[in-house]
């Protein structure tokens, strides 16, 4: 029998920000590939390939320079493609840019395959998602409210 809900649902319309950008690397400037994608593709801005040997990381510039609304953060994270074909991924993921950051927009890379990779001027290398944040007020306290978990971490729950 199909399952069948007399609820409605309704989706908020994703809202938008303006970031400002200087691009000084020649490439096109990032965008989302779909609809309902979350990050847009950064791409390396360097002026001579980059050979990443096994287990090699390397700070990988993009050429551009945001400026971050107070109150929202960008953060930079792997490519699922590179990661999966090649071993290359993000080290510090997600890598947090602040909104005071000005300075230019980097990307630690590691190639953690077993072959090298090379990186060339314009590949795609991360993506960046901007996100809104929260600042926390922390409060001192002497003693935490209790609950059924309590303490437990790092495998708690074994394995199932």
């Amino acid at each position: 029998m199909p399952f069948s809900c007399p609820c409605i649902i309704t989706f908020a319309a994703m809202q938008k920000i303006t970031i400002k950008v200087v691009n000084q690397s020649g490439n096109e400037l990032p965008s989302y590939a779909t609809e309902g994608a979350a990050g847009m593709d950064l791409r390396a801005n360097i002026e001579t390939p980059i050979t990443l040997q096994p287990l090699e990381r390397r700070l990988v510039p993009t050429g551009l320079y945001m400026e971050i609304p107070m109150g929202y953060e960008a953060q930079v994270r792997p490519r699922s493609g590179m990661a999966i074909n090649h071993g290359i991924t993000c080290l510090n993921t997600p890598g947090t840019i602040d909104s005071d950051y000005r300075g230019e927009i980097k990307v630690i890379l590691i190639n953690l395959g077993s072959q090298p990779h090379t990186i060339q001027q314009g590949d795609r290398i991360a993506q960046v998602v901007f996100n809104k944040i929260e600042t926390a007020i922390l409060q001192p306290a002497e003693v935490l409210t209790d609950t059924s978990r309590g303490a437990g971490g790092f495998g708690h729950t074994g394995r199932q």
